[in-house]
């Protein structure tokens, strides 16, 4: 149900014809060769990957004729949820940055005196950053443009328990974002906690742990006719967390929310 398909080098994005953008920032593991040499090895299987989301959200493009846009690097490379200036999203927590030095767990993504300098950090952002970014602003305005809404939804996933650098304890199963409410309208936000209201098979919160990252509070102008909402899933809802292997069972029940939750953003953006 997609218009059309643009692939480059480190994205790939699927123009729909709904008011509506799945973005996948983290969904990419590749690692350059080079980049790889200097890594650890545990850091090489990029285990802080959002694994599988684009397989998860491809209901989105198929079903509901949103644009899905999903990178090809991994979040080790360069996190494209992190402002370029790498300013902390959240000051005084633990957590990683524009080109992490560390894993979830705390522990070291690179060989000792192997990390990027500055000069390298720039170069990664003009590389694989920024092309990410413009695509993703020029889709939200010609959607924009086209219905007078959009919504913006970022699809995130992490491993939802024994993260204490993170965060401590079990995290919910969906974890909803909008910055405080300032990323969309008060009735999107409505709209979608009455969803998550009615269905018991996951628990969630809204503004909890998780508030939305740089994409959301960056692009999040609900004044300008564009409403961002992150959804950061705990992935043991759909996959096995240790072996990072697909569990069709339990992603067919999270789809089914997954799906609700995305025809409200739509229903919402023609309203």
């Amino acid at each position: 149900m997609t218009d059309d398909v643009l692939t480059t080098d480190t994205f790939t994005l699927h123009r729909g014809r709904a008011p509506l953008l799945v973005s996948l920032p983290h969904d990419g593991s590749a690692i350059p060769d080079g980049l790889a040499a200097r890594m650890t090895n545990e850091a090489r299987r990029t285990p802080d990957t959002d694994w599988h989301v684009s397989r998860l959200y491809a209901f989105a493009r198929d079903v509901l004729g949103a644009s899905l846009l999903v990178p090809r690097y991994s979040r080790y490379v360069v996190d494209l949820n992190r402002p370029p200036d790498d300013t902390s999203l959240y000051p005084g927590q633990n957590t990683t940055g524009l080109c992490p030095t560390r894993r979830f767990t705390g522990d070291d993504v690179y060989l000792e005196g192997a990390q990027p300098d500055e000069d390298e950090v720039r170069a990664r952002v003009e590389t694989y950053w920024r092309p990410y970014h413009e695509a993703l602003q020029a889709e939200l305005v010609r959607l924009r443009d086209t219905h007078g809404r959009v919504v913006l939804w970022e699809g995130h996933s992490i491993r939802g328990s024994d993260l204490a650098f993170l965060f401590e304890g079990r995290l919910p199963d969906l974890n909803v974002g909008t910055s405080g409410g300032a990323s969309c309208a008060p009735a999107l936000q409505r709209s979608l906690e009455q969803v998550l209201g009615d269905q018991a098979a996951f628990d969630w919160v809204a503004n909890g742990r998780f508030k939305g990252g740089y994409i959301t509070r960056h692009y999040g102008r609900p004044d300008d006719g564009i409403h961002a909402v992150q959804l950061e899933t705990s992935q043991r809802t759909y996959m096995d967390e240790a072996s990072f292997v697909y569990d069709h069972a339990r992603a067919t029940g999270l789809q089914s929310v997954l799906e609700r939750l995305l025809r409200a953003s739509i229903e919402f953006a023609r309203g």
